[in-house]
């Protein structure tokens, strides 16, 4: 992915190392310190400083993982929340007001998938008896 010279250096650190962290690479590292950790645990004699040594690890991996992974996810949601927007914006008869619906509370949220649902059965059963009166014909 490219990245703009214009983006703060603490974003450009971020995308490098999600890029990064998502790659066969990453995975080929994190197998080789899993490998070399456990080769070692008779030089250690499988002590409680040798477990807590890949306890650390994965626990700081992990921990700085999860912020990438939000960020991530943060991210793809509002590019999909734009490109439905898009969407919306350009089809004739589209109500603007879900262009918005991210906003709603979870209440609100229900309270409209209702609607929608109700919506759908009407529209399902109008087709059920248009198709029956075709056929009756």
């Amino acid at each position: 992915m490219p990245i703009s010279r214009d983006e703060h250096p603490l974003e450009r650190f971020s995308i490098r190392a999600t890029d990064w962290s998502g790659s066969s690479e990453a995975f080929l590292a994190s197998v080789i310190v899993v490998a070399v950790w456990a080769m070692t645990g008779p030089l250690f004699h499988y002590s409680d400083a040798w477990q807590l040594v890949i306890n650390t690890i994965t626990n700081v991996v992990t921990f700085v993982m999860v912020f990438l992974i939000q960020r991530t996810q943060n991210k793809d949601s509002l590019a999909t929340q734009l490109k439905l927007n898009e969407l919306i914006a350009a089809v004739q008869g589209a109500s603007n007001r879900a262009m918005a619906i991210d906003d709603l509370s979870e209440k609100e949220l229900k309270r409209l998938h209702d609607r929608y649902l109700n919506l759908a059965a009407r529209k399902q059963d109008s087709e059920s008896t248009s198709l029956e009166d075709d056929q009756s014909k």
